[in-house]
């Protein structure tokens, strides 16, 4: 666990969640101050950015991969929202050439989607 990081680190691990969170679909477009403290809370924990940033892409794809005649969910408004895969993932992890696949799967989703949208 990280008890103390240099200040430069950690600011770079908030970022780097804060970043990874808002360039995902349905997220909102700037970070509040709760998405800041949540990102704080896993630096705190020592969550490695690996797992946070499996856990996000891996609840995306949970999300878009939805069936379609599924009704619609509502947008995500928080990065609290993630805090149960990361949870998740710290209890059974997944192997690390997974979170090439989980990128892959959420640009594809994504495409598809924004096909499905204009068709």
């Amino acid at each position: 666990m990280i008890n103390k990081m240099p200040q430069d680190g950690a600011n770079e691990y908030i970022a780097a969640v804060l970043k990874t969170y808002l360039q995902l679909p349905e997220t909102p477009p700037k970070p509040n101050l709760n998405d800041r403290k949540t990102a704080e809370s896993l630096l705190t924990r020592g969550v490695p950015l690996a797992t946070v940033e499996s856990a996000l892409l891996l609840a995306t794809v949970r999300r878009l991969g939805r069936p379609s005649d599924s009704p619609p969910l509502s947008p995500v408004r928080s990065l609290a929202y993630f805090l149960p895969v990361v949870q998740e993932l710290l209890d059974s992890p997944i192997a690390d050439d997974y979170l090439g696949y989980l990128r892959m799967k959420v640009r594809s989703l994504t495409a598809r989607r924004a096909i499905t949208k204009c068709g």
